[in-house]
């Protein structure tokens, strides 16, 4: 199962965008996987609550996002989707084509809750500072 692998480098790239941004928890981390990746969404999400046991994302959600099979054709140029097992030109019908995107993992979005923050502390209309690090 190479998705522990997948989580730890994960989770260490959120634990340098924690350490640059002086955040001390993590709350959310949101990825974007394609149907070529070779990862599987399932695996990925009960490995990350394996992983993130220690650190800054100890407590944090994964939220995983689906990335579409984007193609070029070689013969018209359109751009078009594609089944992940079907890389066919949707506008000439072409079979030479070149991938653009859905064999990717990338980390979208990190939400940090910066240190201090008490989320307890909203009865008084005060809420926690949330920050969202943008990874691409």
């Amino acid at each position: 199962m190479h998705e522990i692998a997948v989580c730890q480098a994960l989770l260490d790239q959120v634990q340098a965008i924690s350490a640059e941004h002086g955040d001390t928890a993590v709350t959310r981390i949101t990825v974007s996987i394609g149907p070529l990746s070779g990862v599987v969404p399932e695996l990925l999400q009960r490995a990350f609550y394996l992983a993130r046991a220690r650190g800054s994302a100890a407590n944090a959600e994964l939220l995983i996002e689906g990335a579409a099979v984007r193609i070029r054709c070689r013969s018209c140029g359109a751009e078009s989707e594609a089944a992940p097992a079907r890389l066919i030109c949707a506008h000439c019908g072409d079979f030479h084509t070149d991938l653009l995107d859905g064999d990717q993992l990338v980390l979208m979005r990190v939400e940090l809750i910066q240190a201090g923050a008490n989320p307890a502390n909203d009865s008084a209309g005060e809420w926690p500072c949330v920050k969202h690090a943008d990874a691409i």
